[in-house]
C-alpha cells in the first residue's frame, strides 16, 4: 500500500471508530453466483442488445422493475413509479454532407469522415451557413480556479472555434511555466471534447472544431468517424441556447495545413497554448461553409429507480448506479452475429447494483435513504443520468455519495481494486480501509490521460458537486491471484481490443467473478457505512468539484 492511501486509512480509523458497526455486523457478501446470472439474462439473445428505443428496452424494463420489487423495494421514478422517462432526440445528416474551407491561401479540399467529421446535436431540418471566420483558442479552457481563460473575453458571435484536445499540461515539459496549473498527463474535465463544446457554447460560438490527435484524444480517427455523424440528446426547451450549430472534429495535419495558409504555425501555436497569457488567434483570411439535410427523430426511454427509504433522515441519500443500455443490433461480423449484447459493458454493472441492493434490503433499514438505478442512454452520452441530475438539482446537495459500476473485472480475486479518478475526494480513503480489511489495498488507474473519470454516468452527478466513486475494470489491469498484474492488463487489452461495443462482448460460464464481487462488496460495506453516520465526504483540495460542493454547504446539516 502507498504512503498515501496508509496514512488514509489510519486517518480514517479515527473517524469511524473502534465500535463494530452495522456494516460489520451483518453479512454484506455479494454471489458471483447471482452476478453471473443476471447478467446472463440481460446479455441474452431475448434483450436484443438492450439499445434504447430498441426492441430489447421493454423487456429490459420488465427485468429490472421485477428485481426491485422483489426485493421489497420502493419506487422512485415518475409519480410513484419504477421508471423516469427519458425524451431522447437521435440526429444524423441525411444526403451528402457539403462542405468548404477557405484560408488566405486558397481553399483547403476537405471531406466529411476524411479531413473533417461534423454533426448537429440541434433538431434542425437542415443545417447551411457560409464563410464563418475561425478562431483559434487553445484548448477552450475556462478554469478560474487554476487562473486560466482561454478566451480572454474574445466575441465568438457566428464564429467556429478551433480546440486542441486535452488541457494544457498534457504535453508541457517539467520547466514550463505551465505545468502543475493542470494535472500532467491526467486528464482533468477540462481535457474532455464535451466540456470544450460546452464553453464554446457559452462563449456564444457558432460552432467547434477539435484538432484531432490520438494521444490526447485516447482514440484514433476511426473511432471519431465512427457514429457516421449520427448523435443522440436529451429533448432541450432551447437546443439553440444549450448547443452548438455545428460541432465536430478536423485532423491534425488537415489543421497544421490550415494554420499555414493562415500565416501560423501550428506547432508554435500549440506551445503557446500551454501558458495562461494564451490570447485568441484569428486564423486571417480562414472560414468554414457547410450544408447538409439532418434526420432527427424524438423517442422516449427508460430510468428505472428504486428507493430503500432511511428511517431518520430519508431525504439524505446515498445512490448505486449503473446504465443498462448497450449497443443493440448492428452490422453481421465475421460470424454473422449482429447483436451486441453488452454483458461486461455494462450488464454486470447492473447486476452489481441489483446484488447491492439485495444485500442491503435483506439487513436493517438504514437511517439515510439508499437508491438504485439503472440508466438508459449511457452510451449516447451519458444522457439517463444526466436527465435524472438535471431534474433533481436541488435535492443532490443531499446526495452523500454515489457508486457507480462500469465494466467489472471477469478474471478472478485479485489483490488490489483499480480506483478510476484518483486523487479527487474522500470516498476513496473510506474504499481504501474497506480494501485493507479485505487484505487488499487500492491502485490507481494506470493511464488517467484517457480520461475515463469523465467518460462514465456517474459524472453527471460530479459535475454537480456529488462525491463518486467509479469503478471500472478498464482503467488498468488487476493484480490478480492468478497470474499477477501481467495477466490483469492481458485481460483489459484484449476485451478492449477485441469486444468492447462488440458483438463478442457476450457472457460466458468460464468467468470468474469472484473478483468482481470482492469489488462490490467494498463499494457495499463503505455505502453501508455512510448510510448509518452523519459523515458527508467532501472533495479534495484541488479537485475541480470542490467549490461546487461548497456551494451548497449551507443545505447540509
Amino acid at each position: 500500500m502507498s504512503r498515501r492511501f496508509a496514512g488514509s486509512v489510519l486517518a480514517l480509523s479515527l473517524t469511524f471508530g473502534a465500535a463494530p458497526t452495522l456494516a460489520a455486523a451483518q453479512d454484506l457478501s455479494v454471489s458471483p453466483q447471482r452476478l453471473s446470472d443476471i447478467t446472463r439474462d440481460l446479455s441474452s439473445e431475448a434483450f436484443a442488445g438492450r439499445a434504447p428505443g430498441g426492441p430489447g428496452e421493454g423487456l429490459t424494463v420488465d427485468y429490472l422493475v421485477s428485481r426491485f420489487k422483489a426485493l421489497g423495494l420502493e419506487p422512485s421514478g415518475d409519480d410513484g413509479s419504477w421508471t423516469q422517462t427519458v425524451p431522447l432526440v437521435r440526429l444524423k445528416p441525411e444526403g451528402p454532407v457539403t462542405l468548404g474551407l477557405a484560408t488566405a491561401g486558397g481553399s483547403l479540399a476537405v471531406k466529411q469522415a476524411q479531413e473533417i467529421q461534423i454533426s448537429t446535436l440541434r433538431p434542425v431540418d437542415r443545417v447551411t451557413f457560409r464563410d464563418a471566420p475561425l478562431v483559434f483558442v487553445g484548448y477552450g479552457v475556462t478554469a478560474p480556479e487554476r487562473g486560466w481563460d482561454d478566451f480572454k473575453g474574445v466575441d465568438l458571435k457566428g464564429k467556429i472555434a478551433v480546440i486542441l484536445i486535452s488541457d494544457p499540461d498534457f504535453e508541457a515539459g517539467p520547466d514550463e511555466p505551465v505545468a502543475g496549473k493542470f494535472a500532467g498527463k491526467a486528464a482533468t474535465y477540462y481535457a474532455r471534447w464535451t466540456y470544450k463544446y460546452e464553453e464554446a457554447v457559452r462563449r456564444g460560438a457558432l460552432g467547434a472544431l477539435i484538432v484531432h490527435e490520438a494521444p490526447g484524444a485516447g482514440y484514433g480517427w476511426s473511432t471519431v468517424i465512427a457514429p457516421a455523424g449520427e448523435g443522440y440528446d436529451i429533448v432541450r426547451d432551447d437546443p439553440a441556447r444549450e448547443k452548438l450549430l455545428v460541432q465536430g472534429w478536423i485532423q491534425r495535419d488537415a489543421a497544421a495545413e490550415l494554420f499555414r495558409r493562415s500565416g501560423q504555425d501550428f506547432e508554435a501555436l500549440k506551445l503557446a497554448a500551454r501558458r495562461a497569457d494564451f490570447r485568441p488567434v484569428p486564423l486571417a483570411g480562414a472560414s468554414l461553409s457547410a450544408d447538409f439535410a439532418v434526420r432527427h427523430e424524438r423517442m422516449d426511454s427508460r430510468n428505472i429507480l428504486a428507493r430503500l427509504p432511511g428511517t431518520s433522515h430519508p431525504d439524505e441519500t446515498i445512490l448505486y448506479a449503473a446504465h443498462w443500455d448497450a449497443f443493440g443490433i448492428g452490422a453481421p461480423d465475421a460470424q454473422g452475429r449482429t447483436i451486441r449484447p453488452g454483458a461486461a459493458d455494462d450488464a454486470i454493472g447492473v447486476a452489481a447494483v441489483l446484488e447491492t441492493a439485495r444485500t442491503l434490503a435483506a439487513g436493517p433499514r438504514p437511517q439515510r435513504s439508499i437508491l438504485f438505478a439503472a440508466w438508459t442512454a449511457e452510451e449516447r452520452g451519458l444522457l439517463g443520468s444526466e436527465y435524472y441530475a438535471a431534474r433533481h438539482e436541488a435535492q443532490l446537495s443531499k446526495m452523500v455519495a454515489n457508486f457507480t459500476f462500469d465494466v467489472l473485472q471477469t478474471k478472478g480475486p485479485a489483490r488490489d481494486v483499480v480506483l478510476v479518478g484518483a486523487g479527487q475526494n474522500a470516498l476513496e480513503d473510506r474504499l481504501a480501509q474497506a480494501a485493507l480489511a479485505q487484505g487488499r489495498t487500492i491502485t490507481p488507474d494506470a493511464r488517467p490521460e484517457r480520461a475515463l473519470f469523465y467518460r462514465a454516468d456517474h459524472f453527471s452527478l460530479a459535475k454537480r458537486g456529488v462525491p463518486v466513486l467509479l469503478l471500472m475494470g478498464l482503467g488498468g489491469g488487476a493484480d490478480l491471484v492468478e497470474g499477477g498484474r501481467a495477466a490483469g492488463e492481458a485481460w483489459v487489452a484484449d476485451y478492449t481490443a477485441r469486444c468492447y461495443h462488440q458483438t463478442c462482448d457476450a457472457w460466458s460460464a468460464d468467468w470468474d467473478l469472484r473478483g468482481a464481487a470482492q469489488d462490490v462488496e467494498l463499494t457495499v460495506r463503505v455505502g453501508q457505512d455512510l448510510a448509518n453516520s452523519r459523515v458527508w465526504p467532501d472533495w479534495k483540495a484541488g479537485s475541480e468539484f470542490k467549490p461546487i460542493r461548497a456551494a451548497t454547504a449551507a443545505s447540509r446539516p
